[in-house]
């Protein structure tokens, strides 16, 4: 939990914001009061992507799951506005550790302790396909461990029955180590799912560790789907029980019911003493804000009140996933890098690596930040997109019929002008759709060798030329500042025509502008455009100095996120953010209207 921020707001409809719960790919949720003293946990999703339809046609399908789950496991709707900006939900608030969190600071659960709190969740997980909805993507993070028992939280990715998947934002499937092969391969959604991913979190909170293991996503999905589960030391039934329930085939797995009984519960989990000394770790509810706080009016409530809780609570995307075609990452398939996928997450869900997990702990907050937002989804789809398409079409398939991805211009480079008064240059490029391009480094590559997963959205006749070093010479780019340089190789431009190109420096991870960090809770794929560079003429640069017609720009220096036409923030270093980096080149016609026409990157660390 956080104090609030200069420019975040005070109110949110009739909510007084008390403090920051957390943040994700698609929103920051707060911490609210109602007007009658009620806490609430509020989800807002962030301005700069209330104009992607797909994002808000998940937002409200995130509502009315939320609407529709009524449980003891899980926190109910209390309020949403979703009819214009800002869009946001309100839920029951719910203290208590994430069980990654838990594990993270105390280590593994002891045995009872584990197998009463999986007795409990898999009650929840029943209770939930009750109403006719997969969770979709269950995980230590998506677990509160409250006071009155295990809560299931972040029903973004949720889909009820009869619902078809929203993907062609690129949202993920679920979150590497814990998605089901049947998800990962075929995008076949269902209960067995979400019992595999029960096993994983049982196996998590048994030994500590990642279930499949830590590093990139590709190999640790490739892991899930063709290796054994890490269960070593873990208790022998348990692990047997873990095992069951991450079968390859999901016929093979044991039913929710089955699974409660072979936990053999015999007493109540709040009873358990280990899992108490974890519970009362809450953190105390801030003092609310100043006076000089304007006090509001209520309005009326945006949406119908919900109807009574049901029990008693007192103390899909279209598959851009690493290994994008027949395969399964890097040396899986035919030159399709890994990577290629949001999240996160909107991710948001990145991916969510467990706590304990080593990349994830350097970026863990203080210990013990446990005010989490029940049933708020902190990413619509917070985990990076692992769906592995068996025929490899895709793109491909609209490259054949001639559409470009979102914020492309025509498929052939135009002349901005061919005479007469010279164009003017677009002052920015902001971006219009979530961004799937992704660059991979090449394994083992002595000189930062990689490749890109999509090809470029236009080709270029005068051949566009480029490349990315460290500044001040000709090194790999890997830490500090960079440069890159780019020109045509060849141009016969005429008088006054004119060509503009901007540079995109995308980081491997979705950024919290107020950290400069990718969000908290793990690793989070990036669908922003990344950091852009003022659009520059490449025909004036060529007819000005012919035999030498580089621009040569340095990262960070000469990048900025723009958003709305404003700019948003400056670019990060990249040491904030290891991993494999996008460079994108992009033909500029305006700030909204531009196409990709070449890739590069770099492998920081």
């Amino acid at each position: 939990m956080e104090a609030l921020r200069d420019r975040d707001p005070a109110l949110i409809g009739a909510y007084t914001l008390l403090a920051r719960l957390g943040a994700g790919g698609m929103g920051q949720v707060y911490l609210g009061r109602s007007p009658g003293g009620r806490l609430v946990a509020i989800k807002v999703i962030r301005d700069e992507i209330t104009d992607h339809p797909e994002a808000l046609a998940r937002f409200r399908r995130e509502v009315e799951t939320a609407r529709t789950v009524r449980s003891a496991y899980t926190a109910n709707l209390i309020d949403a506005s979703l009819d214009s900006a800002p869009y946001w939900l309100a839920t029951e608030y719910v203290s208590g550790p994430t069980l990654s969190q838990a594990v993270a600071e105390r280590g593994p659960l002891p045995p009872e302790t584990c197998r009463a709190l999986f007795a409990s969740l898999a009650e929840g997980l029943a209770a939930v396909h009750g109403h006719g909805v997969t969770h979709r993507d269950l995980k230590p993070q998506n677990v509160i461990l409250a006071a009155q028992g295990p809560q299931l939280i972040d029903f973004g990715i949720a889909r009820g029955a009869g619902q078809t998947a929203l993907t062609e934002a690129g949202f993920s499937p679920g979150t590497p180590g814990f998605t089901a092969p049947e998800v990962l391969l075929r995008n076949e959604v269902g209960p067995a799912a979400d019992v595999f991913a029960l096993g994983a979190t049982l196996a998590y909170a048994a030994t500590g560790r990642p279930p499949f293991g830590a590093g990139e996503p590709a190999g640790v999905s490739y892991r899930a789907v063709h290796e054994p589960i890490d269960l070593a030391g873990a208790e022998p039934q348990l692990a047997a029980l873990a095992e069951a329930c991450v079968a390859k085939d999901p016929a093979a797995r044991p039913g929710l019911a089955e699974v409660i009984t072979r936990c053999g519960v015999r007493s109540a989990l709040v009873e358990d003493t280990f899992y108490g000394s974890l519970a009362a770790l809450g953190e105390a509810v801030p003092q609310t804000p100043p006076a000089q706080r304007p006090a509001p009016t209520p309005p009326a409530p945006t949406s119908p009140p919900p109807g009574p809780h049901d029990f008693p609570t007192a103390g899909t995307p279209h598959g851009y996933g690493p290994g994008y075609g027949p395969g399964y990452g890097p040396g899986y398939g035919p030159g399709q890098p890994a990577g290629y996928g949001p999240a996160h997450g909107y991710t948001p869900t990145q991916v969510s690596q467990p706590a304990a997990a080593p990349a994830a702990r350097r970026r863990r907050t203080a210990p013990w930040m446990i005010a989490a937002a029940a049933g708020l989804a902190l990413g619509v789809g917070t985990a990076m997109a692992f769906v592995f398409l068996p025929d490899g079409d895709g793109d491909k398939n609209d490259e054949a019929k001639g559409s470009a991805r979102p914020g492309a211009t025509s498929a052939t480079p135009t002349a901005s002008a061919s005479g007469g008064s010279k164009t003017q240059a677009p002052a920015y490029i902001e971006a219009t759709a979530p961004s799937r391009d992704y660059w991979t480094a090449d394994e083992d590559a002595t000189y930062g060798q990689g490749s890109c997963n999509l090809p470029a959205e236009e080709r270029s006749a005068d051949e566009l030329q480029a490349s990315v070093s460290a500044a001040g010479s000709d090194a790999p780019y890997t830490s500090g500042k960079g440069r890159i340089s780019f020109r045509f190789k060849y141009a016969a431009p005429k008088a006054n025509e004119s060509y503009f190109v901007s540079v995109a420096v995308k980081p491997p991870d979705e950024i919290d502008s107020d950290t400069g960090k990718p969000y908290e809770g793990g690793l989070q794929q990036n669908l922003d455009l990344g950091y852009t560079s003022k659009p520059v003429d490449l025909y004036e640069k060529y007819r000005s100095d012919p035999d030498n017609p580089y621009v040569e720009l340095t990262y960070p220096d000469d990048f900025q996120k723009i958003v709305k036409g404003k700019k948003y923030s400056d670019a990060i270093p990249v040491a904030n953010d290891p991993g494999d980096w996008t460079v994108l080149f992009l033909h500029a016609e305006g700030p909204k209207k531009y196409a990709t026409v070449f890739c590069l990157g770099f492998a920081a660390r």
